[in-house]
């Protein structure tokens, strides 16, 4: 489901506009950036999903194509959790 479908999707079950629905969208998707990139809370959608920014430590690697180590710095990322309700309907139930 692309970014159009979804909002379809949200118009007809909220019952509004898709014009109205696809601004809700970008200012979900706006805040919750937002707060993760502050990284002092997480994002929680009781029984969806977790937004949470994570820190990762600078670490060694390797090439793959000449198998150098090289050295990754430090830097941040995103962790998404699904919650329960999400993951019972990804069981099929």
């Amino acid at each position: 489901m692309n970014r159009s479908e979804l909002v379809a999707a949200l118009a007809e079950r909220a019952q509004v506009t898709r014009k109205d629905a696809d601004a809700v969208l970008a200012a979900f998707a706006e805040t919750v950036g937002e707060v993760v990139a502050k990284g002092d809370e997480k994002v929680t959608i009781p029984g969806f999903l977790t937004f949470e920014r994570t820190h990762r430590a600078a670490r060694t690697a390797r090439n793959p194509q000449t198998g150098e180590p090289i050295e990754i710095p430090a830097g941040y990322s995103v962790k998404v959790s699904a919650g329960s309700k999400l993951k019972e309907a990804a069981k099929g139930k």
